[in-house]
């Protein structure tokens, strides 16, 4: 015995589906943000990182925190 949907049915179904593709694209702005911040954060990386290598090529001493440690220990 088959039933046919009610128009209740596919109302509910229409609801739901409508629901989910808000879910999406609210997602898919979510993960857009973040693969942007991610970005920048990789580039600033770069940057600190940069400026590192300058440092040491300037002669700054990195610091050791075995050799650095206060007179107390």
């Amino acid at each position: 015995m088959t039933t046919t949907p009610s128009s209740d049915d596919i109302i509910e179904l229409q609801t739901r589906l409508s629901f989910l593709e808000d879910t999406c694209d609210k997602l898919n702005e979510v993960i857009a943000r973040q693969d942007r911040q991610l970005m920048d954060l990789q580039d600033q990386l770069k940057l600190i990182y940069a400026q590192m290598t300058i440092k040491e090529d300037a002669g700054v001493a990195p610091f050791d925190l075995f050799a650095d440690r206060p007179p107390h220990y």
